[in-house]
């Protein structure tokens, strides 16, 4: 008698587990077909178009002073050299500061505005998983294996978005 209640106070929270209901939601599916997103990737290619239109003038600028002083070096006195010199090292390091400048503040404004779209599709998954009585919802990029019985919640996801 003991070990048959003990069997089945074993076997308890295997029936609790199986009561369960797990879904799997791809994001990868559903980010690329927000509106927000498009806009979010026209803004940020808007940015790096500015970003290199102004690398190509310190470019250029750099490039006609260095095709000058080449030109010029021989006729240039020791002092002027030295100068000139110093001015397009100058212009180096104002470039290189330039691209790790313009790095950061892409990433930033990329991270500033992907949030929101990430916290939208956070609150829909959530509101999608307390209306279909979700247990837990998954993004199968970690799942390594998914059975027959698993529920794709993606759809009803994107029909919270809104999105087709």
């Amino acid at each position: 008698m003991k070990k048959l209640i003990v069997l089945l106070l074993m076997m308890l929270p295997l029936c609790a587990f199986s009561q369960e209901k797990i879904a799997f939601v791809n994001s990868q599916e559903i980010v690329p077909s927000m509106p927000e997103f498009v806009a979010m990737q026209k803004q940020m290619s808007d940015m790096e178009a500015q970003y290199k239109k102004e690398l190509k003038v310190m470019e250029d600028e750099y490039n006609k002073k260095y095709a000058d002083f080449v030109q010029q070096q021989d006729s240039l006195t020791e002092n002027i050299k030295v100068r000139r010199q110093q001015e397009l090292q100058d212009i180096q390091e104002r470039s290189q500061n330039f691209v790790q400048q313009s790095q950061q503040d892409f990433q930033k404004k990329q991270q500033e505005l992907f949030a929101p779209i990430q916290d939208k599709v956070k609150k829909a998954i959530s509101a999608v998983g307390s209306e279909k009585g979700y247990t837990y919802i998954i993004d199968p990029q970690a799942i390594l294996y998914t059975g027959t019985g698993a529920v794709d919640a993606t759809p009803f996801v994107k029909a919270k978005l809104g999105l087709k």
